[in-house]
């Protein structure tokens, strides 16, 4: 079974940083591309990164790029990302899925966490 545990969010003031991670069971992590998305309060998911099965490749959404930077560790079965120069339009709930980098991201299983940009 396929499991995404997302951890490291949590509340942070303008301009600061935070760097999430995802944990992942239940498959051959190292042979999946992979992805980042977030849903925002009230809003649908947004697909913000995706990297691909080596680490070597990424992706990023417009309104991330320059500001999050994703990364893998292969031999941990992780997933990161770093996320700077954070903004109060960068609040909502993150997910990792697997996908995204080739083609569609499959809808994310896990909890999320919870991101909250606020001064």
């Amino acid at each position: 079974e396929v499991q995404l545990v997302e951890s490291g969010g949590g509340l942070v003031q303008p301009g600061g940083s935070l760097r999430l991670s995802c944990a992942a069971s239940g498959f051959t992590f190292g042979s999946y591309d992979m992805s980042w998305v977030r849903q925002a309060p009230g809003k649908g998911l947004e697909w913000l990164s995706s990297i691909n099965e080596g680490g070597s490749s990424t992706r990023y959404a417009d309104s991330v790029r320059g500001r999050f930077g994703i990364s893998r560790d292969n031999a941990r079965n992780t997933l990161y990302l770093q996320m700077n120069s954070l903004k109060t339009e960068d609040t909502g709930v993150y997910y990792c899925a697997t996908g995204g980098f080739y083609s569609a991201y499959r809808p994310p299983g896990g909890q999320g966490t919870q991101v909250t940009v606020s001064s």
